[in-house]
């Protein structure tokens, strides 16, 4: 809810002009008049030179269609009415200015015209050019207005996107759900004051992970970095974990502490598909089992392992208790892509804050002006643009298409020109393109495991060049940077008590829609907001037998 005051024309729309144009007089004193030249007896000289514009300026006045609504308070669809009359004006006032500054040179043109010298004086011609000069000075003064009223009616706009957060943040009970949506007609009565903003509440130190977060499947490493002799170790969700390639060649996921004197086993090696214990010498296999103990009696021991499997260059696990779901989501760049580079980071922030980050792209201008958004100029306005319900869209006015895919990927194509240059104002627009994926695995609350593959749909050779893989990884490991000293920041106040979701904002959408599904499930909602597939998936786990 906002008050019609605040959204509201920000000018008075009875104020006269300075200039009043009528095609049988010259110009003159007064109120501001244009529509006579198109009138019924209109036959004047501005007809005649203007007749071909007719159509251009020939514009409804919106003003007398205005609601008088003003110390009212409007709910979102009333003030989403008066930002549209807002738009229509300004549309309908730029009209009438760019047609003063038309006919005030066809004046200066009459007045010079060779044949007016022989029944004008010098005098009066000068006397005559000096008015028009004044005239148009301040019919040119009337456009920067315009200019800036154009500037006022976008950042509505803004605010009514704002209003639209507000709405989702707000907590809905079972009574409103029920009750049917706000009339888009104004109403005659003054409606009560708005309450007092909400916010999302991400503050305090994280707490536990909730189990629903576990019961999704979870990518961890990619394919190349797993060879048959080799282990990688992994923490997640504050459990420590290892993989390897058992006999078959196919990979497993076990427990990352030995059963004997909780050695970890990331420390030995891989012997015939089995994993062996640095200390003693015992060996385990990829479902857990122990199948060798060296210098004793071989005993019936066995330590937890988790769902494992590998797709489209990348191992996954399923650290979670309910069973796993059948399906895989697929995180293959899209067709004419190529990879360049895979890289992993151990990062000392929690994973949500780090999704935070990734979705917002508002910030770029500011913190990355050392890497690729580096001479960006800063957009008067920021907009991500979504569907009313979904996790994807594109950015306005950057070329770059984002979606965040549950539970922790971001995806994101971005058209670009050359190195640190972006091309058009969508990604259709653009000939080359760039391809990211982010993995936010929770290593803990205050660890994350980052898996990053970048993919272009140009310059194949790039791949062929030595040492190719460092260059990537220096200019991703520079970019994040400058987001970390940010993010870390931000985790130290949190812990402290700062909520850091405090004020969200349009170009918030995407990162709030994020964090609102992330709540529905842990709090164990039935149905999750915006994500149509990550619903169905979870409860299939969550009921399968």
């Amino acid at each position: 809810m906002t008050t019609a005051s605040t959204l509201s024309l920000p000018f008075s729309l009875c104020r006269p002009s300075k200039i009043r144009l009528n095609p049988k007089k010259s110009v003159v004193r007064g109120g501001f008049s244009v529509f006579a030249i198109f009138g019924e007896d209109g036959g004047g000289p501005e007809r005649k030179c203007l007749s071909g514009w007719g159509p251009l300026f020939d514009v409804e006045d919106p003003r007398p269609r205005v609601p008088q609504s003003k110390g009212k308070f409007l709910d979102v669809y009333q003030a989403i009415e008066v930002a549209r009359f807002d738009i229509q004006y300004c549309d309908w006032r730029a009209r009438q200015d760019l047609l003063t500054i038309m006919l005030l040179h066809e004046k200066v043109v009459e007045v010079l015209n060779p044949l007016a010298r022989d029944y004008k004086s010098i005098g009066t011609m000068k006397k005559e050019l000096a008015e028009l000069q004044e005239d148009l000075a301040e019919a040119h003064r009337q456009v920067h207005i315009s200019e800036a009223r154009v500037g006022t009616a976008l950042d509505k706009l803004a605010y009514m996107e704002t209003l639209v957060n507000d709405r989702l943040l707000q907590d809905h009970n079972a009574q409103e759900s029920d009750q049917s949506p706000p009339s888009t007609s104004y109403c005659k009565e003054t409606l009560k004051p708005a309450k007092p903003r909400k916010s999302l509440n991400v503050s305090g130190p994280t707490q536990p992970y909730h189990p629903n977060l576990k019961n999704f499947w979870y990518p961890v490493a990619f394919s190349n970095d797993l060879k048959d002799d080799t282990m990688i170790p992994i923490d997640c969700f504050e459990e420590p974990w290892v993989i390897f390639r058992g006999k078959d060649g196919k990979p497993g996921c076990v427990q990352n502490t030995c059963a004997h004197r909780a050695c970890p086993l990331h420390l030995g090696s891989v012997n015939e598909g089995r994993i062996q214990c640095p200390y003693h010498g015992w060996e385990y296999s990829t479902d857990g089992k122990c199948e060798k103990m060296p210098s004793t009696r071989l005993l019936n021991v066995r330590i937890r392992s988790s769902p494992c499997l590998e797709k489209e260059g990348m191992i996954w696990i399923w650290p979670g208790d309910a069973p796993p779901m059948v399906d895989i989501p697929s995180l293959q760049p899209p067709k004419g892509f190529q990879i360049h580079a895979e890289i992993v980071m151990e990062l000392p922030v929690e994973h949500g804050l780090l999704l935070d980050n990734l979705l917002d792209l508002a910030h770029a201008p500011f913190t990355h002006t050392s890497t690729f958004a580096k001479g960006w100029e800063v957009p008067s306005l920021v907009k991500f643009l979504t569907p009313a319900s979904g996790l994807q869209g594109y950015w306005d006015p950057y070329p770059i298409d984002m979606e965040f895919r549950p539970p922790c990927m971001v995806l994101s194509t971005i058209g670009i020109s050359k190195p640190g240059k972006l091309e058009g104002q969508s990604t259709r627009e653009c000939s080359t393109h760039l391809h990211q994926l982010h993995v936010c695995i929770p290593s803990s609350r205050q660890k994350t495991r980052l898996l990053y593959r970048m993919s272009l749909d140009f310059a194949p050779i790039l791949q062929h060049i030595p040492f190719m893989h460092i260059l990537w990884r220096h200019f991703a490991e520079q970019v994040l940077n400058e987001d970390l000293r940010l993010v870390v920041g931000q985790q130290e106040r949190m812990i402290n008590g700062a909520n850091v979701w405090n004020w969200p904002v349009s170009y918030d959408k995407l990162g709030v829609r994020y964090r609102l599904w992330r709540n529905a499930l842990e709090s164990g909602a039935k149905q999750l907001p915006h994500s149509e597939s990550s619903t169905s998936h979870h409860s299939e786990s969550s009921t399968s037998p």
